[in-house]
């Protein structure tokens, strides 16, 4: 049997490094660093250089995930994996700028995906898969001033990591989970990591609870996607505009027992591209908008870390040029499971309508194919969706173990075909160096 189509192999390489993992953690010495982190403190060599404004960071993700029913009808599992690495320059510390530092991060990414290879949907089982290969995600500077209360930052980074974040999200496994609606990056210019663009940004604090944040990112599509050739090419040619966002963030009792973060924000995206559907004839512009919200709901009194906090995403996304017409997620993560406070549960719901102009220019091209009309070819679905539940076990300070079980409902829908509903389940461990 080949290995890499072993559906195994991708779950024994998951269980045979969590297994190794805590063999690891002898590396650890001192200080600042000791129990926080695999590697330990250096010898005390890690606080010292931070003490003087140099920090290093580094973290691993690492997903097995297998279908057990449904989608194309084949069961097995497909691993991937992402390893990140980066530092941070405090420049108040090494040249009295302060409030100023300077970021560089590299990301590598590995693995094969679940989605493509056994449901074929459009959320992607796995959030570390896309990209699979070393490239460069941030060359940045940024600056806060005005005694905390303005910002910017300029460079080549992930705009993602800073515009329609949503990071309560990160409890799941499932990419249309991963912090941002899928609906941003599949309807415009707008990317989200590890894929990075030349842009700038400003964010000012209007009042104790309201932020406003506005910025430039070039979009250039030979910066995206798979094309490995262009890794660490950041001045590649073909930039075809400019996507401008503004953001609202709103954080009603914000460190009380019921705090709030509510996001409120839009997009426009300056390129020129082909419309969707049955008139693909050039037009200039793309644009969305979209809330993001997450309200505590319950607290503990011996333990504010403990309780339920709710969330919910909508979107909507212009209908000359979407893929995805219309965005939506609902769920809940509660922290704190009996005696293990950092453990968490996390169950989510989330759902994409296709754009109807893709299913009229589907079904026209099954009509002047000959396909009779009584064929069940007609019967599109108009919406992806998917339930996910998953449990966060917090091993220590530097290790998570993530088991998780997804169900895909209508996975076929993004690809015109009729594609039976899936369930997927796996594990996902988090490891911080």
């Amino acid at each position: 049997m080949n290995p890499a189509k072993s559906p195994s192999l991708g779950l024994s390489l998951g269980i045979l490094a969590t297994a190794l993992l805590p063999a690891l953690a002898s590396a650890q010495s001192s200080n600042r660093y000791e129990g926080k982190t695999l590697t330990g403190d250096w010898g005390s060599t890690r606080t010292d250089l931070f003490e003087r404004g140099i920090a290093f960071r580094g973290d691993y993700v690492g997903e097995a995930m297998g279908v057990v029913d449904g989608g194309y009808g084949e069961t097995g599992a497909r691993y991937a994996q992402q390893v990140r690495v980066g530092m941070d320059l405090d420049m108040g510390k090494l040249a009295g700028w302060d409030g100023g530092a300077f970021h560089f991060t590299l990301n590598d990414r590995r693995g094969r995906s679940t989605s493509v290879d056994f449901v074929g949907n459009r959320f992607p089982i796995q959030e570390a898969y896309g990209g699979q290969y070393t490239r460069l995600t941030e060359l940045s500077y940024d600056q806060t001033f005005n005694a905390g209360q303005s910002y910017y930052k300029l460079g080549y980074y992930a705009m993602g990591n800073q515009f329609g974040l949503h990071s309560l999200l990160t409890h799941f496994v499932n990419a249309a989970f991963c912090a941002h609606p899928l609906a941003m990056s599949g309807n415009s210019g707008w990317y989200n990591y590890p894929m990075a663009r030349w842009g700038g940004e400003f964010a000012q604090q209007i009042s104790p609870a309201v932020n406003v944040r506005t910025g430039w990112f070039q979009v250039n599509p030979n910066l995206g996607g798979n094309i490995e050739r262009n890794a660490f090419r950041p001045f590649v040619s073909g930039t075809t505009g400019s996507l401008f966002p503004v953001e609202v963030t709103w954080t009603p009792a914000k460190g009380s027992r019921y705090a709030g973060v509510y996001k409120f924000g839009g997009y426009y995206d300056t390129s020129r591209v082909d419309k969707r559907g049955l008139d693909t004839s050039p037009t200039t512009g793309r644009h969305g908008a979209y809330v993001l919200a997450e309200q505590r709901l319950t607290q503990e009194s011996a333990d504010p870390s403990r309780g339920l906090t709710a969330f919910a995403q909508y979107m909507v996304s212009d209908t000359d040029t979407a893929q995805i017409k219309r965005w939506y997620a609902l769920g809940g993560v509660y922290q704190g499971i009996g005696s293990r406070a950092q453990d968490s549960i996390a169950l989510g719901y989330v759902g994409a309508d296709i754009n109807d102009r893709l299913v009229d220019a589907r079904r026209a091209t099954l009509m002047s194919g000959g396909v009779p009309t009584d064929s069940p070819l007609y019967n599109l679905s108009q919406a992806e969706e998917l339930f996910e539940l998953s449990y966060s076990f917090q091993v220590n300070p530097w290790l998570m173990i993530r088991p998780d079980v997804q169900y895909i409902v209508n996975p076929g829908t993004f690809n015109y075909s009729g594609t039976d509903n899936a369930w997927a389940v796996g594990v996902q461990a988090k490891v911080t160096f």
